[in-house]
């Protein structure tokens, strides 16, 4: 047994996207604090940030259908799109901050523009979709997109989709040019890098066991090693952003606000195309409508894709039911998460979700053959020798009881929950995640440093020039860094300041 102890400003559990965005931003913000992270796999960005870990990323809320509602008057809500974009344009702010001071070099290796599109079929359907283009192009954020239901205009936007295809009922999509693809997994790794530049203290093949409350009010963590050592560290703040390993340390921290809560865990799969001729023929992220009865996260997409500095086109997602918590988890994650504080919340999501549950086994048990007949309702000639099937990152939804939604309820979002004293904090939650990390962690900021944030502030401004501003109420400003973050993170596609 070791007997190494260490003691940190900040400790950081988990090496994915959400540590490295709070990393950098309090290195930037404190740069003589003392941070040390903790990641159990061997490298950072291994699980949730992974880029083959998830399909459908740059969420910009500018071509996922689920943002958007419809109300019962018939009217469009577009207030969860609104808030996602901001959030977008905030993270977007961060990355050229970073790529402008040279913290990293190339932002094209993380960061590419892609056109996003929504694309319905069906009179009910195409009817929602040009409600919701209206609702949408009036307002700043999502100026330059453009509507059309003429076959062959879509067949310039999406040869591939249109190829072939039977036009025996109404279609309709929507496409904006400004949105991009980000690959996750390549910033985390590129923010690990500058952290470690940074003398940041970053453990990788480290385990931590336990967290508890020392004495003098600083958290305490157990930590194994890779050859199985003990060791104690001590910090006086600690983030938890172990994607779904995030729920079992904050129910060990003992902190009331980690009470009744439960999660949910939710695998995926996608189909990746295998064929470079496929490949070429699309060049746009595409995001149909869900299933009736399907939940939110499994709206079928079809997704250009930068990987490795390749363009690669994946299909998905197809939802399944794993009682892992992480894909490097373990079996007994979910029914170790069950504890006496959470049974009753976790036993009414239970009853409420059976349906959600047997879509899931369902989806489970799909074959390979079955999964190709959904991918042909976006492409009707793809051959199944042109797909492989990849296995994606586990997802822990949030199961909590809400005044809305009753005991129980299963939460589609990210959440963070903190101590009333803003000593730990921890991210729980899947999509829109990665997409909107800066936000999330100014958050963290916010509510665990509040005594900072005044000081803070004009650094926070020179790194996101929004910061504390609603961009809807400062309209010249969307068009002032919509062009400024295209130019910087070489993304070509600069916009009309809004007048």
């Amino acid at each position: 047994m070791s007997n190494r102890q260490t003691k940190s400003d900040v400790i950081l559990i988990g090496a994915g996207v959400m540590s490295a965005t709070l990393g950098a931003l309090l290195k930037e913000l404190v740069p003589d604090w003392k941070i040390s992270v903790f990641e159990k796999l061997a490298s950072p960005g291994e699980e949730s940030s992974n880029e083959w870990n998830n399909a459908g990323t740059g969420h910009a809320a500018l071509c996922e259908l689920n943002y958007t509602s419809e109300k019962p008057d018939g009217s469009i809500d577009i207030s969860k799109a609104i808030k996602v974009n901001e959030q977008f344009q905030v993270s977007m702010q961060f990355w050229s901050y970073l790529v402008s001071s040279n913290l990293i070099r190339n932002p094209n290796d993380f960061i590419m523009p892609i056109p996003h599109m929504s694309m319905v079929q069906g009179e009910q359907n195409v009817a929602f979709l040009k409600k919701r283009f209206e609702a949408m192009i009036s307002n700043p954020l999502f100026q330059g997109m453009e509507y059309s239901e003429d076959p062959q205009k879509l067949a310039e936007w999406i040869p591939l989709i249109m190829q072939e295809r039977p036009l025996n009922e109404p279609i309709a999509a929507t496409r904006i040019e400004t949105g991009t693809d980000v690959n996750f997994g390549a910033l985390t790794r590129l923010l690990f890098d500058y952290l470690k530049k940074k003398k940041v203290d970053i453990h990788y093949n480290h385990h931590v066991d336990d967290i508890k409350r020392a004495g003098d009010g600083s958290w305490e963590l157990k930590v194994r090693d890779g050859s199985g050592k003990v060791e104690r560290h001590t910090a006086k703040f600690v983030f938890v952003g172990g994607g779904g390993g995030s729920l079992p340390l904050l129910q060990k921290s003992g902190i009331p606000e980690g009470k009744h809560i439960g999660g949910f865990p939710i695998s995926g799969l996608f189909m990746a195309c295998t064929n470079p001729d496929v490949v070429a023929q699309h060049h746009a992220k595409v995001y149909g409508k869900a299933k009736v009865g399907a939940p939110p996260m499994s709206v079928p997409h079809l997704d250009t894709r930068f990987i490795d500095n390749k363009k690669s086109l994946l299909f998905g997602p197809f939802a399944g039911f794993s009682p892992k918590f992480l894909k490097t988890g373990s079996m007994f994650d979910l029914i170790g998460s069950v504890k006496p504080n959470n049974v009753v919340t976790m036993l009414a999501a239970g009853a409420k979700n059976l349906s959600l549950t047997k879509y899931l086994i369902q989806q489970v048990m799909l074959s390979k053959e079955k999964r190709m007949e959904e991918l042909r309702e976006f492409i009707p000639n793809a051959k199944s020798e042109d797909w492989d099937l990849l296995v994606a990152g586990q997802r822990v939804q949030v199961i909590k009881d809400t005044v809305a939604g009753g005991k129980g309820t299963l939460q589609f979002g990210t959440e963070v929950v903190s101590a009333a004293d803003g000593s730990i904090a921890a991210l729980l939650g899947a999509s829109p995640g990665a997409s909107t990390a800066v936000s999330v962690m100014l958050e963290v900021i916010e509510k665990c440093f509040p005594q900072h944030v005044k000081s803070w502030e004009p650094k926070l401004k020179e790194m996101i020039p929004s910061y504390g501003v609603s961009l809807l109420k400062k309209p010249e400003l969307i068009g002032k860094i919509h062009t400024s973050t295209a130019r910087t993170l070489g993304l070509g596609s600069e916009l009309e300041p809004v007048r």
